[in-house]
């Protein structure tokens, strides 16, 4: 799963298994493709979120700092980060 986060509000969570692109407000475009997932497009000066390594089902992030985007792949296997394990 790809979850995207703006402001530090969830945007959306997104299967890796369909390829879709998704825009993020007016600043940033995804591409999942292939169970993973790039940033293809920013506005931010630097571009390193473009430059960034991509994200799988396995893990990982990807963050627009500029544009406060954050792109995290969260295994189906893990539990979200408020649970406390029995």
């Amino acid at each position: 799963t790809l979850r995207i986060m703006v402001n530090n509000q969830l945007y959306g969570e997104y299967s890796l298994k369909e390829d879709q692109t998704i825009r993020i407000g007016q600043t940033n475009i995804c591409e999942i493709k292939d169970g993973a997932v790039r940033m293809v497009k920013a506005d931010c000066p630097d571009h390193l979120c473009m430059k960034s390594e991509a994200v799988t089902g396995e893990g990982g992030t990807i963050v627009c700092l500029p544009n406060r985007v954050i792109l995290e792949g969260i295994s189906s296997n893990s539990q979200a980060p408020d649970t406390v394990a029995s």
